[in-house]
């Protein structure tokens, strides 16, 4: 009995030992986080070293440096007609949850395939409304922080005389300009703006050469609706005004403040309504709005001191009246009386 007693002991102990030397089992393999973060896509008419372009792609930059989405981008796609050949390819090989981009220029092409590819968001920029199901609509609504920098701009010129260039003569950008001159005619009613449109999206040569005019002309303020004014600007040591970002650093000593977009409280509602599968198609307008932070006066970095005091208490006083929702920026997005 004792005999069998320690056979049993020894066959159980060899089995456990057995047991313990078997290799552990391959856990299964598990997705990366970043494979489950929702993957976005910029697609942009220009390349994005043009403000407007540049201002989306570094809100989806930043959400992707935050490790909010999975972000890839192409630029300067242009409006020959490959808008929408490539947007097929992103949609068919990549795959993306979303695609945001600038649809002027480009709005039959991003509508067309848009329809084509209903499980994707469509997000882009757009003089139209929304398409359904799946086509959303932005604009740069920053036609508040325009006025504030007109008023700043009306202040601080000594000839009585502002040079502004824009794009294209059109609702988007007029609603802009015609902001801004309504903040130069409040405190200076008896000023001369001088508006040219160069009828392009990015070209910075025609844009400093229209502004370049305009200094000819007596302009001693330039607003840069376009780049490649404030290097005119720089160069005949005028104050300036930026567009769509902080443009200080293209002039830290002339340029003052002007309207800065920021598309991150777009990008982070679309975040969230493609994680929680609710996207729709709608107008994304209150999103880039000063209500909603999506509009703001660029930082003076120091310049403000330049700006005469009762103007500047203006501009502050009116800023916090916007932000309260006490004072309304007029919309008017007919082409300026008198744009060359």
């Amino acid at each position: 009995m004792k005999h069998l007693r320690l056979v049993l002991v020894v066959i159980l102990m060899l089995t456990v030992f057995l047991a313990a030397c078997q290799p552990a089992p391959a856990p299964a393999p598990e997705e990366s986080m970043e494979d489950e973060l929702p993957f976005f896509y910029g697609a942009f008419a220009t390349p994005i070293e043009e403000p407007w372009d540049g201002v989306i792609h570094a809100a989806l930059q930043k959400a992707a440096d935050e490790g909010k989405i999975r972000y890839e981008y192409q630029d300067d796609i242009g409006y020959a007609g490959d808008m929408e050949r490539i947007l097929r390819e992103i949609s068919e090989d990549k795959k993306p949850d979303a695609i945001f981009g600038d649809a002027f220029g480009n709005e039959e092409a991003v509508r067309r395939v848009g329809a084509e590819y209903p499980e994707i968001a469509f997000v882009f920029g757009s003089g139209l409304g929304p398409a359904e199901p799946n086509v959303a609509v932005f604009d740069n609504w920053i036609h508040e922080p325009a006025y504030l920098s007109g008023l700043l701009a009306g202040g601080l010129t000594e000839t009585g005389t502002i040079g502004v260039v824009g794009g294209h003569p059109v609702p988007e950008v007029n609603r802009i300009v015609n902001a801004f001159i309504d903040g130069v005619k409040e405190v200076n009613p008896d000023a001369t703006v001088l508006v040219t449109f160069i009828n392009s999206w990015f070209d910075p040569a025609a844009a400093k050469e229209a502004a370049l005019a305009q200094v000819d002309s007596g302009a001693d303020v330039l607003f840069a609706e376009r780049f490649g004014v404030i290097e005119a600007a720089v160069e005949n040591g005028l104050f300036a005004f930026g567009a769509m970002s902080d443009q200080n650093e293209l002039g830290p000593e002339y340029v003052v403040s002007g309207p800065v977009w920021n598309m991150t409280p777009t990008v982070e509602y679309i975040i969230n309504q493609v994680n929680a599968g609710s996207f729709t198609a709608q107008d994304l307008k209150d999103f880039s709005m000063v209500g909603k932070g999506g509009a703001s006066l660029a930082p003076f970095h120091g310049l403000d001191a330049k700006v005469p005091a009762d103007v500047l208490a203006l501009v502050k006083q009116r800023e916090q009246e916007i932000k309260d929702g006490l004072f309304r920026v007029n919309i008017a997005e007919e082409t300026p009386a008198g744009a060359q």
